[in-house]
């Protein structure tokens, strides 16, 4: 049915997908602790998301059902992040912060030395996924698109990674 969607427009296949995903994503929200009416804004905003991206569907890389609770996943996730660094932060006065000591200043460069040496020791795979995740501020779905890869295995190169990271900065 999204094949029909991104080729054709099909509002009638959409219509049945909405009708079939919409109340399950609401409730997916919900079990996850949503209140019912933010819960209905967003799984209108995957559905409206599914409308725009149908051609990004891919159904031999997942089923659809996967792919749309991915969006909705996401969705959730940036709707969190929102919640907890609202833009308005952005636009009130504050203090200026305080100069770091010099002895604050060391330490800060000794950690980023041990962190830039820790990530030279990961594989290029695992660097490629920390630095798209964590310095590009990329979500997984959008990594595994970039890097051409299944999104289990982009899961799974993270959190070796950082299992592999933590071990390395606990030994030095």
């Amino acid at each position: 049915m999204i094949l029909h969607i991104a080729q054709n427009g099909d509002k009638v296949a959409f219509a049945d997908l909405f009708g079939y995903y919409a109340p399950r994503i609401k409730g997916f929200f919900m079990r996850g602790g949503m209140a019912p009416g933010p819960a209905e804004e967003l799984a209108q905003e995957t559905m409206l998301t599914l409308w725009r991206k149908a051609h990004l569907f891919d159904p031999a890389k997942a089923s659809a059902s996967t792919w749309i609770f991915t969006i909705a996943r996401n969705l959730r996730v940036d709707a969190i992040r929102r919640e907890r660094y609202p833009a308005v932060h952005l636009m009130e006065e504050h203090e200026p912060e305080p100069e770091p000591s010099p002895s604050d200043e060391l330490l800060r460069l000794e950690s980023e030395t041990r962190v830039r040496a820790a990530m030279q020791k990961l594989s290029t795979d695992q660097r490629n996924v920390i630095h798209l995740h964590y310095f590009d501020d990329k979500p997984h779905s959008e990594i595994a698109r970039a890097l051409d890869l299944p999104l289990g295995t982009v899961k799974s190169r993270l959190r070796l990674a950082m299992q592999h990271l933590r071990n390395l900065l606990g030994e030095e």
